[in-house]
């Protein structure tokens, strides 16, 4: 390895030498003690780490610091990856729970240390495995006001993500809901207030545990302040020090204590702290956290004391991807910034190659990778897979799978959808909606694009949905009338028609554009007839709909567009069921016409 070293004499008069050798004495000042939070390791599990790494080769070392998506699980191509890259940890799209199994079980057997294969169980079991049980996102989870909710949507997902080899979830979403524009954690997370989203999150670590799993808190340095999807920019969060501190400061320092294992760092800015930490520093220096040492080495690991393992979220995401640095630079400096885990390849070979490259030229220094290297396999000690590796039980038995989307989670999904479907307005006193008060109803569904997954466009449920409501209002007794005129008509002829609209708002988006909203694509859609006629307007998922159609008299948040949550949105609608909870004021977004 080549060595950056200069003459002791050289070091005073050369500022950029004394600001490596500070961060050289904070990077030593920041490894990891293994025996204590969030590891706890005894002696015996201490000293696998210590054997492992001494015998892993530097191709091996290297490989630990990735985390792989899987592209093809041919059981060839597995092998493959394994054999070739080495990696530390697995990441896959969702498919069937046996395809799954399968795929996990032929990776764990192929990699001479045992993997951590993560989920993202942010909603339950669906983040885990196809089938699995969708319960409620952090938002609905928030309305219901209970924390115990926390707890079932995360024992659910880790029990159903776990039946399929998982042992790592990529959640839960510590971020804070300050701008109702976000459309990255704006459902995702719980909400705006820090003492909510950390009593949430500990009830969400509750239930994670009842699996051998490890929870990962993200995205540091926080999300939601701003409208930019880190999928196609850099976000900024441009609280001050002291801001930061009072709100995500306080939850990321609150949920360290209480020992998570993983923090997962967001393409995210935080220009303050970046100024603080690194006096001088040049705005077109300032780097997302992924890059930033001052946020992850000074911030996280010093001063906020976190002992765990970081990784970066993925880094084929453009707020990564296209920053100001080439890709040779960013794959290794992750790595040198304090990230301990990459997340995900953009093109094996040659990020491989960036990584082993930025190691022998001293971008990753031997202290660093070191670091990395004990933080990387002390998750898996304190996870105990080493262990089940050696009995042969880093999988669960196969008959396990019938928990995946198993009638008892179903069931709990029913329950917890029953508190958080929301009612925010109904001026006019539509409600309850019956078939003896509006027997005729005209059917508005407007849905999403489809969402942008691992690069691809991946078309929503929009038809089952529709579907779904078409069934439900017909078995209650009324008329439904969907179909989509091109043109708009009389509004006398209108009126005779209809007893009421029920607008339907299923849209969602991803990785497409950095502001959702309501997009009518076609003229009769657009609520021409709001004025004239009863109109029920229900989301069925981002709640900060009422942007576009603040004219609505009546207004619901479902925040789930799963049967359960839509079920529950038509019984109170119609007065079968009671609304329980209370919504967040952002569901006005900051408008005044939007409350009467």
């Amino acid at each position: 390895m080549q060595s950056n070293s200069v003459s002791e004499g050289s070091k005073a008069f050369d500022p950029n030498i004394i600001v490596r050798r500070n961060f050289k004495e904070k990077e030593k000042a920041a490894m990891v003690d293994l025996r204590k939070k969030p590891y706890y390791l005894s002696e015996e599990q201490v000293q696998w780490v210590e054997d492992t790494i001494n015998s892993m080769t530097i191709e091996e070392k290297i490989g630990q610091l990735f985390v792989n998506i899987v592209t093809d699980r041919s059981p060839e191509a597995l092998k493959e990856v394994i054999d070739t890259y080495h990696p530390g940890a697995i990441r896959y799209q969702n498919a069937p729970a046996d395809v799954l199994y399968d795929q996990n079980k032929t990776l764990q057997e192929a990699s001479r240390i045992p993997l951590l294969i993560a989920s993202n169980c942010e909603q339950g079991g669906n983040g885990g495995v196809g089938g699995g049980t969708p319960i409620a996102c952090g938002a609905a989870i928030a309305s219901t006001g209970d924390e115990e909710n926390a707890y079932l949507m995360a024992k659910v997902g880790a029990a159903e993500s776990w039946a399929v080899g998982c042992n790592w979830n990529f959640a839960p979403i510590v971020d804070l809901t300050y701008n109702w524009r976000n459309t990255i954690v704006q459902i995702r997370a719980f909400n705006n207030v820090p003492d909510d989203v950390i009593r949430y999150s500990k009830a969400f670590f509750k239930g994670t545990k009842t699996r051998e799993m490890a929870t990962c808190m993200k995205h540091f340095p926080g999300d939601g302040t701003e409208e930019n999807d880190q999928h196609l920019i850099m976000g900024v969060n441009e609280m001050s020090c002291e801001e930061w501190d009072q709100t995500y400061g306080k939850v990321y320092k609150a949920l360290i204590d209480e020992g998570v294992m993983t923090v997962m760092a967001g393409h995210i800015a935080l220009p303050a702290y970046s100024r603080k930490l690194r006096p001088g520093i040049k705005d077109v220096d300032i780097r997302p956290a992924t890059l930033a040492p001052e946020l992850i080495t000074d911030l996280l690991k010093g001063q906020l004391g976190f002992n765990g393992l970081v990784v970066t979220d993925a880094s084929h995401m453009i707020g990564m991807f296209g920053a100001t640095v080439p890709r040779s630079e960013q794959v290794p400096g992750a790595i040198a910034a304090g990230c301990d885990m990459f997340l995900f390849f953009n093109d094996r070979e040659e990020d491989f190659g960036y990584m082993m490259e930025g190691y022998k030229n001293g971008t990753i220094t031997e202290e660093r990778l070191n670091d990395a290297l004990h933080r990387i396999l002390g998750l898996k000690a304190a996870l105990n897979l080493h262990i089940h590796k050696k009995e042969g039980t880093l999988m669960p038995p196969k008959e396990g799978l019938s928990v995946v989307g198993c009638p008892e989670h179903h069931q709990i999904a029913a329950q917890i959808a029953d508190q958080y479907v929301t009612l925010v307005k109904d001026r006019e006193n539509y409600l309850p909606m019956t078939p003896e008060k509006y027997k005729r109803i005209k059917l508005v569904f407007i849905g999403g694009e489809g969402r942008v997954i691992a690069g691809q466009l991946l078309k929503g449920n929009d038809e089952v949905i529709k579907a779904d409501v078409i069934r439900q209002l017909e078995a209650a007794g009324f008329e439904v009338d969907a179909e989509e005129p091109v043109l708009k008509g009389k509004m006398e002829e209108f009126k005779k028609r209809f007893d009421a609209v029920l607008l339907i708002l299923s849209v969602e988006g991803f990785a497409q554009y950095n502001v959702m909203r309501v997009k009518w694509n076609l003229p009769i859609k657009q609520p021409w007839y709001m004025s004239e006629v009863p109109t029920i307007v229900a989301s069925l998922t981002y709640p900060n709909m009422l942007i576009d159609v603040p004219m609505a008299r009546c207004y619901a948040n479902a925040y789930m567009n799963h049967p359960e949550a839509v079920h529950a949105l038509i019984e109170k609608l119609m007065g079968r069921s009671e609304f329980k909870r209370a919504y967040n004021d952002n569901v006005f977004c900051g408008r005044w016409e939007t409350r009467f």
